[in-house]
């Protein structure tokens, strides 16, 4: 997309609202649903100190607590609450109500645990304030499923394990990238081999070694006449050298007629092109009307590739071309990655899968876009499933998957029917990314369901915050996972300049223009590029990457293609 006929109206536009978007997580306290009365100061309600009984009750729920604690266990005993006098604890105050901890900070165990690492929010224990379905449960309530590896219920726990480290709120979007690419790589990559019919767009396991010279013999590179000695050269009227022909031997002094791609006669000086030569059919002599240069004209075997040779390294993806090259080198089938496969799921009671919105009801953007943006990526995607905002639709859904990845629209907020975070702790979850300091789109989250389970990407509902995770996690990952190389990082100039986030990542659609009377080229800021918008997005050739503080005019700034976008400018590729 040149971004001709573009208005200066379609370029960024500063007076935009950015960060009021509904895409900020902060917010007030989460109480326990009445599990237990809380004085000021986040005491526990009153205590009658010089009362024996009391002391004693108290000294019994801090054992409890302690006990839980040392087990990891996020359930608590009914009327429990684990808030007291003795200490903070994660869970009733700003930014950790809401399972966030301030920048740069892990969430921590019990009382008495600020300084050490806690327990993993999603390693048998939910790090949410708020009642869990699947957590808190009541006495008489089904016990929920334990985590693998758990003891069985009833069984002491042995010496547990050391909790692992709690993920970081927030990760720069740098890291983010790296943690969600690191996830792609870190298991063994299965090999499968392909029909070259079947093979185009997986990645090659293998490097693509040849498995015969090319061309496999010497052969003719025009249509015309193949020599032998000095001329000029007698000939036979009716003999003649097609493509496919056997090999045969050209007696010095003597010419043959000889078709493109035919194999060259042993012996053969040169190959003179019709157009540059003269028969006499009187005599039947051949004459050449330029000098002749020894080997003209013939291209001799292994000028491409000698067997053995390397024609293209692992990870390259197969396109039309290398499939051409594989079958020139003697391939039938090709070995491949498979590529991963990957299950849509789509939060929100509030959207409509067809016609126009009404009475607070929406269309549904984010089911169209993602299974052919993530094919785009690589991925066989199933059709997407509409869940709604149904806590034990998504976990039936995410138990029963058999997909290398799962992507989630929505939900993964903290509000009362944001429901991914509190399944994924009941399914024993190990949280990967827990929020990207970037906008929009920062409430993203990376997940692994188990060990050698699936991956979960939770996106954000808003669809240019979507948008925002699909390429700060889900593409890095399913890369990893295909085996394809990682995107190249490139920067361009941007003319005008873009605001950014006092403290996060931007990411803000852009198009290629190209430069003017000698300037460079360039790329320029689309306007329409606050979290529930799309406009801008579908008219962009890639997003740029704006630093906290945001940049002036003329500024270099990285570039993240759309994998539809035409090559820019200012960019060559080659697939070796």
């Amino acid at each position: 997309m040149t971004g001709d006929g573009l208005s200066g109206s379609d370029l960024f536009d500063g007076g935009d609202d950015l960060f009021g978007d509904g895409d900020d997580l902060s917010g007030g306290d989460v109480s326990r649903g009445g599990n237990s009365a809380t004085g000021p100061a986040g005491t526990t309600g009153p205590t009658t100190p010089d009362s024996a009984e009391a002391r004693a009750a108290e000294a019994e729920e801090l054992a409890v607590e302690q006990a839980l604690a040392l087990v990891g266990s996020g359930s608590q005993a009914p009327g429990h609450d684990r808030t007291r006098a003795t200490g903070p604890t994660p869970g009733r105050s700003g930014d950790q109500a809401n399972g966030r901890a301030p920048r740069g900070q892990t969430l921590t165990g019990g009382a008495g645990a600020a300084d050490e690492p806690g327990p993993s929010p999603y390693a048998g224990s939910s790090p949410y304030a708020g009642p869990s379905p699947y957590t808190d449960s009541a006495p008489d309530s089904p016990a929920p499923a334990a985590a693998p590896g758990s003891p069985p219920t009833g069984q002491p726990a042995s010496a547990p394990a050391p909790a692992p480290r709690s993920p970081v709120m927030d990760l720069p979007w740098e890291r983010a990238r790296a943690v969600a690419a690191r996830a792609g790589r870190g298991g063994p990559r299965a090999v499968v081999r392909l029909a070259l019919d079947r093979a185009l767009g997986h990645v090659l396991a293998e490097p693509l070694g040849a498995l015969t010279d090319l061309p496999p013999f010497d052969t003719s590179a025009m249509d015309g006449w193949a020599v032998a000695g000095p001329g000029p050269w007698t000939y036979d009227e009716g003999a003649g050298l097609l493509a496919g022909g056997r090999d045969a031997r050209l007696p010095d002094g003597t010419a043959v007629r000889i078709a493109t791609g035919a194999r060259t006669p042993a012996d053969t000086t040169a190959v003179i092109r019709s157009e540059h030569a003269h028969a006499d059919a009187a005599r039947r002599l051949l004459s050449t009307r330029r000098p002749l240069v020894t080997g003209q004209d013939i291209r001799p075997r292994g000028q491409e590739c000698r067997t053995g040779d390397q024609l293209a390294p692992a990870g390259t993806v197969v396109t039309p071309a290398v499939l051409g090259l594989a079958a020139a080198a003697g391939y039938d089938a090709l070995p491949a990655v498979p590529r991963p496969r990957v299950d849509v799921l789509v939060l929100g009671d509030e959207l409509l899968a067809s016609g126009l919105p009404h009475d607070g009801l929406i269309r549904d953007a984010l089911g169209p876009m993602l299974a052919p943006w993530l094919r785009a990526l690589g991925a066989e995607v199933s059709a997407p499933r509409r869940l709604g905002d149904d806590a034990e639709a998504l976990r039936t859904a995410l138990a029963s998957s058999d997909a290398d990845v799962i992507v989630t629209t929505g939900g993964t907020a903290s509000g009362p029917v944001d429901h991914v975070h509190p399944v994924l702790a009941a399914l024993g979850a190990e949280l990967l990314v827990h929020g990207v300091a970037v906008r929009p789109g920062h409430p993203m989250l990376l997940a692994r369901l188990s060990p050698d389970g699936p991956h979960l990407v939770g996106l954000p509902g808003n669809p240019l915050a979507a948008v925002s995770g699909l390429l700060t996690l889900a593409e890095p990952l399913l890369a990893g996972l295909a085996g394809r190389p990682a995107q190249d990082a490139y920067r361009a100039l941007v003319h005008a300049d873009v605001p950014g986030h006092p403290h996060d990542t931007r990411l803000v659609p852009v198009v290629h223009r190209a430069g003017r009377a000698g300037g460079r080229d360039h790329v320029a800021p689309l306007r329409y590029n606050g979290p529930a918008m799309l406009r801008g997005i579908a008219a962009a050739d890639g997003l740029a990457v704006v630093p906290a503080g945001g940049v002036r005019s003329g500024t270099e700034v990285e570039i993240l293609d759309l994998p539809w976008a035409p090559a820019t400018p200012w960019t060559e590729g080659c697939f070796t």
